[in-house]
């Protein structure tokens, strides 16, 4: 008589569960991690040959903005605005490069 052996039958017992749940927590653990140091990680997007300067974090968190004397043009502030606007992309396209380094291996996860 067969008699009742506990555990998912022909799967392998609580001893893979344990196994999976403990993969699971620790890729968890280590996601969380690299978005720690993506949050960290200082970029700098650039344009105009560093007249206009943007700090962000990985995540895409701007926090600074420099701008040299030299690219103030009050006569022209549209040159202003476009290099604002090109120093912020490079930092993104920075950010996004990163980003997909760190978090790739966690299946595409996104911002």
């Amino acid at each position: 008589m067969g008699g009742y052996r506990g555990g998912f039958g022909g799967f392998g017992g609580g001893n893979q569960m344990q196994n999976l749940m403990r993969q699971a927590q620790k890729m968890q653990e280590e996601m969380q991690k690299a978005q720690a140091e993506l949050e960290e990680t200082e970029i700098e997007g650039v344009s105009g040959g560093g007249l206009v300067k943007v700090t962000m974090n990985a995540k895409k968190t701007v926090t600074g903005v420099s701008i040299n004397p030299d690219a103030v043009d009050v006569e022209d502030l549209t040159m202003l605005e476009d290099l604002l606007v090109a120093a912020l992309n490079n930092g993104y396209e920075k950010a996004d490069k990163l980003y997909q380094e760190k978090m790739g291996a966690f299946g595409g996860v996104g911002l």
